[in-house]
């Protein structure tokens, strides 16, 4: 809650402010998300306009998880911008009022936040998940290089690449002559 009781009606007047809060719950409930106990930093512009308190600005912090492919544990930065008019109390209904001289910016910033986490996270933008084999990350592999699974419908064609050695021998002879 940030108080706006100094510019409320008043068109054109502005207050900045910047400060940080810590998380009481979890954001997001995918396979990322900002732990409680997590530090959100704001930097949020209020500015007094006829239809109430323009609030724009954005958050920064962190968010935890796994990996989408391979589940390894990360971390990554999460900063958002976000901007809503809270309106003045009166007849039309709004999502977001003015209320008792404050502004309550928690369900704004946890809304920008949580729609900003990725809902596939990956460790490395080409990571090669795991083996569906044998479960293994595939990125640190130790087993030399194993050759992809066959198809079974394009089984017959290893028999067309098993003869190529033969008749590369074939055309060996055909120069000599």
């Amino acid at each position: 809650m940030l108080p706006v009781r100094d510019i409320v009606r008043q068109p054109g007047e502005m207050r900045e402010h910047r400060f940080s809060v810590t998380l009481e719950d979890k954001w997001g409930e995918g396979i990322v998300a900002v732990e409680a106990g997590e530090t959100v930093d704001l930097d949020v512009r209020l500015e007094s306009v006829h239809e109430g308190i323009l609030v724009s600005g954005t958050a920064d912090s962190d968010y935890a998880g796994v990996c989408g492919r391979c589940l390894t544990d990360i971390t990554a930065p999460v900063e958002v911008e976000f901007q809503e008019l809270f309106a003045y109390p009166g007849d039309e209904e709004a999502d977001f009022e003015v209320q008792d001289d404050h502004v309550d910016l928690e369900t704004l910033v946890r809304d920008a936040v949580v729609l900003s986490l990725p809902f596939q996270p990956v460790c490395q933008p080409d990571c090669p998940g795991l083996d569906p084999n044998t479960g293994e990350k595939l990125a640190v592999s130790t087993d030399a290089e194993s050759p992809a699974p066959i198809d079974p419908r394009w089984s017959a064609l290893r028999q067309i690449t098993d003869q190529d050695a033969p008749a590369g021998s074939r055309g060996a002879e055909k120069e000599e002559s």
